[in-house]
């Protein structure tokens, strides 16, 4: 039987992608014959994407695409930081945002129905493949469509964080410079009357522990309490200067701190009529690995193999 080296793994992976054990056992199972070895990385794979499907995807980037008064962004998900950068994974994202912008698909279902290429492949063939390729599971996450008579501008910062924004005016560069303020600022709304209710009650939950925990040192203290109509002006100030903060209009214009959003746009003579922004796994809960334990199995695993 061939010996199987790190030199015959190495060229297999990198012909492949394929997992670094995956290539060792399709060597020995090929006696060597790299040919026959891809060939039974590509069956035993072919089943890789059920097994990887309950994993947790909370790494990988938004994608975005504009064409024509149409665009859309997209959050396509894997398991690890790294396999966020792969070449195949960078382009099944962007065919995404595409498919998005082109199809108006109702939902990410009906997104991964659709043809990705002239093969007839679907979408979801095309992850499916891919996660048979790599080994890591891969999901599309959500995505976001505009269909405008207006303009449309995006800002990735990175992979990680993608901002579009519909925005009426002469000036194309503003409703970059606006996106780019979202993506740094984070605000939630587009204008104070749109925060969501239960962020402000959350908001104002918060501000009322804060003044009933001053009022119980007060006690302790021996020293008075505030009046309840003093109380309810610190809660009601509380919530004001949290609107003001998170949403984007009264916020201050990064690249100009004196100037508020709204004030920048009027000076512009910009309107800008909606965005969306999306964070990387926001809202996902990431697994924890022990290390250790992972590369003590992965040794046992390769001296059994």
């Amino acid at each position: 039987m061939a010996a199987i080296t790190a030199a015959m793994v190495g060229e297999l992976r990198a012909k492949t992608d394929a997992p670094m054990m995956e290539c060792k056992k399709a060597l020995t199972e090929a006696e060597g014959d790299m040919g026959r070895a891809e060939e039974i990385l590509r069956v035993k794979l072919g089943g890789k994407a059920g097994k990887a499907a309950s994993r947790i995807t909370a790494e990988g980037v938004v994608a975005t695409y504009i064409a024509n008064g149409v665009g859309a962004l997209v959050e396509v998900n894997s398991e690890t930081d790294f396999v966020a950068k792969n070449d195949d994974f960078l382009n099944l994202a962007n065919t995404a945002a595409r498919l998005v912008a082109e199809k108006n698909p109702a939902d990410v279902a009906a997104l991964l129905a659709l043809p990705a290429g002239d093969d007839g492949k679907t979408l979801d063939e095309v992850r499916a493949a891919l996660i048979g390729k790599i080994g890591e599971n891969m999901s599309i996450r959500r995505f976001q469509r505009f269909e405008t008579s207006a303009k449309l501008a995006s800002y990735l910062h990175g992979t990680r964080i993608g901002v579009m924004v519909e925005f009426d005016g002469a000036d194309e560069q503003v409703g970059k410079d606006v996106a780019m303020h979202i993506a740094a600022m984070k605000p939630v709304s587009l204008s104070a009357d749109q925060v969501p209710a239960e962020l402000i009650e959350k908001e104002r939950s918060v501000a009322k522990l804060k003044a009933d925990e001053d009022a119980a040192a007060a006690v302790a203290a021996g020293k008075p309490v505030q009046p309840a109509d003093i109380v309810a002006k610190r809660l009601e100030g509380s919530v004001q200067k949290y609107l003001k903060e998170v949403s984007l209009l009264n916020q201050a214009f990064v690249k100009n701190d004196k100037q508020s959003i709204e004030q920048m746009l009027k000076e512009k003579s910009t309107t800008v009529k909606a965005f969306v922004m999306y964070v990387v796994g926001e809202g996902i809960e990431k697994k924890v690995d022990d290390f250790a334990a992972e590369v003590a199995a992965q040794v046992a695993a390769s001296k059994g193999a």
